[in-house]
């Protein structure tokens, strides 16, 4: 995790190293997250829909049941779309010089990843109880490919799960940093503001003073 910055980036401005990004554990785990996702609905749109001997229907290769073949295949195309805009945005993200947009763009990855974690542990347990109900006679082909998806299924709660870690590290780097940081814009209080005036400064003589040691003005003439 890199330091320096918000919320788990190098400051904006930086020059954008490509090796120093792929090395990095939350890219790796994503493009693997993006691998897993594209062999799960390859699997099931490649060999997932089989026909019987009785009949050219196609049926869901996961005991006829429609709906496993349509979960397996949306939440993998789903998925698969989500960690290329994400990996877009870790491209991006150290360009990004406001830090409230960093923040929002860390929370959506953090509830996108816990959403998808949840979505493939649902779709693990779906997919093998639908493929323990399945009769093996009923399943001259495309076997490999439905245990494939089940295995990648699981896999894929795993790759997700360290995504999430990874996003509530970097939220919790942003919040720390920005309590660090912030200051209190308060005005400065060796030159206090008054609303009322020093008398000092408004003072001004009185007009027509006069003294006693005024030597010249009117007087009287004299008596004789």
């Amino acid at each position: 995790m890199e330091s320096g910055g918000a919320y788990g980036a190098a400051k904006a401005g930086g020059a954008f190293d490509l090796a120093r990004f792929l090395q990095r554990p939350q890219v790796l785990v994503r493009l693997l997250s993006a691998v897993f996702s594209l062999i799960v609905f390859s699997c099931i749109v490649g060999e997932g829909y089989i026909n019987t001997p009785a009949t050219s229907e196609l049926h869901c290769i996961f005991h006829h049941n429609a709906d496993a073949c349509r979960y397996g295949i949306g939440v993998g195309i789903l998925g698969f779309l989500a960690c290329v805009v994400f990996f877009t945005i870790d491209v991006y993200f150290p360009r990004i010089s406001n830090a409230t947009h960093r923040k929002h763009l860390v929370v959506a990855d953090l509830g996108f990843s816990a959403l998808w974690t949840f979505l493939w542990f649902v779709a693990f347990c779906f997919l093998t109880n639908q493929w323990s109900l399945t009769l093996s006679a009923n399943v001259p082909v495309g076997a490999d490919s439905a245990r494939a998806a089940i295995a990648f299924s699981f896999f894929s709660i795993f790759s997700w799960g360290f995504l999430i870690t990874v996003a509530l590290q970097r939220y919790k780097m942003g919040v720390q940093d920005f309590t660090n940081n912030y200051v209190d814009p308060t005005p400065d209080p060796s030159t206090p503001y008054s609303i009322y005036p020093s008398a000092s400064d408004n003072y001004q003589q009185p007009p027509f003073r006069q003294t006693g040691e005024t030597t010249e003005g009117y007087q009287p003439p004299a008596v004789y």
